[in-house]
């Protein structure tokens, strides 16, 4: 460990690290469950969850076990041979779920802009070279390279960096009518994230997702599904998509998928998949042991304890304790979300109540301006519910 202070680690990591991040001063140092805690022995109830990528909580038993002997037997390879853990991984996933194949990542940026690939070359091997436009949604976030950013609604995280790849539109997110007339000879695939995270925490109608398969299936178009943020049990189902009459012929994966440890995956049916031969695409370090091992144990844990069940019953006991919120303050308009991917929407921004929750040892942030984001890990009790709709309910108060 570096002896220093909190605050001369802040200036050090200040004058090595790209200020790609407005970083809140604070060094965390450890995590159990749904508790972090500081440099300075002070407590946080984390309903952030890394940005809902510490499905199981922080460093859960399972899953350090599971790196450490991995990590002791083998780390890394390359694709060009097989690994175990690999198989164990893509086999709960496709058994899962209703793709055939996998491919490994390492975030979900590299996975969204392979399924963006993915879809291209699916289109020209299928109908040839002039079928290549996606449609995209407004408030979409799909990552921060240039093809995914070509995909992502938010102009601010453009500036300064085009021109983007071409070949992309934007419709209005569950608007049936403007997605429809959206559609060309030239339009190849049309990707959403089911329950938009950073947009809002905004889900797609049942109507709209039912009209995106119905359109899809007429104009031979594939459906990309980003469940990155949405998959994994969060909204109470293993996937999003399974909410809804639509099943996607792409869909992504990352964040908590292993709990946090860095990996990203392309799950795809076999008609789909086999657009891609040796050389179309590739990774050095998607799809390694370790990773795969973590995954693997994140995964299986899932299953044993339930979780997409946990949070579909404490996401609504959630929101009910939420809107009590709403009826008892009028600046606070409503709850969104499903399962354990929540938000409650404010009439002014909410960035001040953020600073305030911190300061009382809640950790929340805020997308869409004035959407407060709950995505905890999905091991979250009632009773740590309660403790954030009290911290809440004592801000408000004040306000």
């Amino acid at each position: 460990m570096m002896n220093m202070t909190k605050e001369e680690m802040i200036l050090a990591s200040d004058q090595v690290l790209m200020q790609t991040y407005k970083r809140v001063p604070v060094v965390f140092t450890s995590g159990e469950k749904c508790i972090l805690t500081d440099s300075e022995g002070k407590k946080y109830l984390d309903m952030m969850g890394g940005l809902a990528a510490c499905g199981l909580g922080h460093s859960p038993r399972v899953l350090v076990e599971a790196i450490n002997r991995q990590a002791a037997q083998l780390i890394h390879i390359t694709n060009y041979f097989y690994n175990e853990p690999q198989l164990e991984l893509a086999r709960l996933l496709t058994a899962n779920s209703f793709g055939d194949k996998v491919f490994f990542a390492n975030s979900g940026a590299e996975a969204n802009e392979g399924a963006i690939k993915l879809a291209r070359k699916y289109a020209y091997t299928n109908f040839g070279p002039e079928k290549y436009e996606i449609i995209a949604m407004t408030s979409s976030f799909h990552g921060r390279t240039l093809g995914t950013l070509s995909v992502t609604h938010n102009e601010a995280y453009k500036v300064g960096i085009e021109p983007l790849p071409k070949g992309f539109t934007f419709v209005t997110f569950n608007d049936e009518k403007a997605l429809e007339e959206a559609i060309t000879p030239n339009t190849c695939a049309i990707m959403l994230e089911p329950l938009q995270g950073e947009g809002g925490i905004t889900p797609a109608t049942p109507a709209f997702m039912k009209k995106v398969r119905q359109l899809a299936d007429e104009h031979q178009l594939l459906v990309i599904a980003d469940e990155i943020q949405c998959g994994f049990g969060r909204t109470g189902t293993m996937f999003a998509h399974e909410q809804y009459d639509m099943i996607p012929d792409i869909m992504t994966l990352a964040k908590s998928l292993a709990g946090g440890f860095p990996i990203g995956a392309i799950i795809a049916t076999d008609k789909v998949a086999s657009a891609w031969k040796p050389g179309d695409h590739g990774t050095t370090f998607g799809g390694n042991p370790l990773a795969c091992a973590a995954g693997t144990a994140v995964f299986q844990e899932l299953l044993n304890l339930e979780i997409p069940s946990k949070a579909a019953a404490n996401g609504a006991y959630f929101l009910e304790k939420l809107q009590e919120l709403v009826d008892k303050y009028a600046f606070v308009k409503r709850t969104k979300g499903k399962g354990l991917m929540v938000g409650l929407e404010l009439d002014f921004p909410g960035a001040a109540v953020v600073e305030k929750a911190f300061d009382k040892g809640l950790i929340i942030n805020c997308t869409a301006g004035n959407i407060i984001r709950f995505v905890p890990p999905m091991i979250i009790t009632k009773e740590e519910l309660d403790t954030c709709v009290t911290i809440l309910d004592e801000i408000f108060s004040q306000m």
